[in-house]
C-alpha cells in the first residue's frame, strides 16, 4: 500500500475549534506548497481563525483564498517580521480582528549562504541570523503578552535538522540560528510555562518544498532513497506536526524538538554521497548550486537497479570509497 501524503488528508475536524492563529511566512513562492501555507490551510481546516503574514501579500493572498475557498476564515497582513513595530502591529491585527491570539507559528527563514566559519561573510551572516533568528524573537515577543491574555496558547517554532546535528550542507550561518531556534524554545517554554504557554520547535529535514525546489531530479532521489520510509517529506507533514502542537492534544507537551524527518536524522546516506570540501574541484554538470550549499554529486551516487551504491569520491585521507549498505528483509535498501 502506497504511504498517504498530507495533502491527502482533507480532514475539516475541531482540533483547533475556536482558536486565533498566527501563522508568519504564510504564503508560498513557487508551485509548490510552502510550510506556512501548509500550516495555515491545516490550521483553518481545523476551525482556527488564521491571519496569513508574509511580506509578500499576493503569495499570502493565494493562501487566503484557498482557506476562504474550502468555507474557512483567514485575513492576510503584509509585513516584515524582522521589524519591532511590524511584530507589535501582527499582534495587535489578530486581537483587532479575531478577538483574541492562541497560537503562532514562526516560520519565516532565510537559508543564507554556502560557507564555513572561516569563509562565512559578515553581512551574510548578520542578515541569516537577523531572518531566521530575530524574526522568531520578536514575533514571540509581541504575541505573548496577548496570549496571556487571552488565558495561555502555543507557540511553534520552525528550527531546522541542521539546527540539531552537522549536516550535509556547508551552512553554518543558517545551521547556527536554526540551532539557536532550539535553545530558545526551551528557555521560552520554561520561562511562560507558568502563563499557561506551550514553546514546540520542529525540525524539518529532507522535505521537498519551495526552500529547495531547485534541486535536480537526481538529488532529490537520493533524499528519497535515503529515507529509511522510502518516502519523500512535503510541507503537509511539517504541518500537521504545528496542529498537534497547536491543540490541546499536546497540552502536557512543551519544550519539545520534533525532528520531522523519517528518521533520517543522521548525515551519513547523503553526506557521503557528495565530495567533501576538501575533495570538491569545482562546478560541473552534475554540481547543484542551492540554498544553503554547494554540492558535487558523486560519480552514479544511485544505484537504481536495487542495490545499494558505492560512493566513488571519498573525503580526504580515507583509505578507501564508503560502503555501508543498511538491509533488511523486504525493504530498499539505503545508498551509504
Amino acid at each position: 500500500m502506497a504511504a498517504v501524503s498530507g495533502e491527502e488528508i482533507v480532514d475539516k475536524g475541531t482540533r483547533l475549534a475556536g482558536k486565533v492563529a498566527i501563522v508568519t511566512g504564510g504564503g508560498s513562492s513557487s508551485e509548490l506548497v510552502g510550510t506556512g501555507q501548509a500550516a495555515a490551510i491545516l490550521f483553518a481546516r481545523q476551525g482556527a481563525r488564521v491571519l496569513v503574514v508574509d511580506r509578500d501579500p499576493a503569495n499570502a493572498g493565494e493562501t487566503v483564498a484557498t482557506i476562504e475557498a474550502e468555507g474557512g476564515q483567514a485575513s492576510l497582513l503584509e509585513a516584515d517580521v524582522t521589524d519591532s513595530e511590524a511584530c507589535q502591529a501582527i499582534a495587535e491585527a489578530a486581537v483587532a480582528r479575531y478577538g483574541a491570539l492562541n497560537i503562532l507559528f514562526n516560520n519565516v527563514g532565510l537559508g543564507g549562504p554556502r560557507a564555513t566559519v572561516v569563509e562565512v561573510d559578515e553581512e551574510a551572516w548578520d542578515q541569516t541570523l537577523k531572518a531566521n533568528l530575530k524574526s522568531t524573537m520578536l514575533a514571540s515577543k509581541y504575541a505573548i503578552p496577548k496570549m496571556i491574555e487571552a488565558g495561555g496558547g502555543s507557540i511553534i517554532n520552525i528550527a531546522s535538522v541542521d539546527g540539531i546535528r552537522a549536516g550535509v550542507w556547508e551552512n553554518v550561518p543558517y545551521a547556527a540560528a536554526k540551532g539557536a531556534i532550539v535553545n530558545l524554545t526551551s528557555h521560552m517554554a520554561v520561562h511562560h510555562g507558568r502563563d499557561n504557554i506551550r514553546v514546540n520547535c520542529i525540525a524539518p529535514g529532507m522535505i521537498h518544498a519551495p526552500f529547495v525546489s531547485s534541486i535536480p531530479p537526481q538529488l532529490r532521489e537520493l533524499r528519497r532513497r535515503g529515507s529509511p520510509l522510502g518516502i519523500e517529506g512535503t510541507a503537509w507533514d511539517v504541518a500537521w506536526a504545528g496542529v498537534f502542537f497547536a491543540s490541546d492534544e499536546s497540552r502536557y507537551i512543551s519544550g519539545v524538538t520534533m525532528a520531522v524527518t523519517a528518521a533520517c536524522s543522521p548525515p551519513p546516506p547523503f553526506r557521503c554521497a557528495f565530495t567533501s570540501a576538501s575533495a570538491r574541484v569545482g562546478a560541473s554538470n552534475n554540481s547543484w548550486e542551492g540554498v544553503g550549499g554547494r554540492s558535487t554529486l558523486a560519480a552514479n551516487p544511485l544505484n537504481l537497479t536495487g542495490r545499494a551504491a558505492t560512493v566513488a569520491t571519498a573525503p580526504q585521507n580515507s583509505a578507501a570509497p564508503h560502503s555501508r549498505p543498511w538491509r533488511s528483509p523486504g525493504r530498499e535498501p539505503i545508498p551509504g
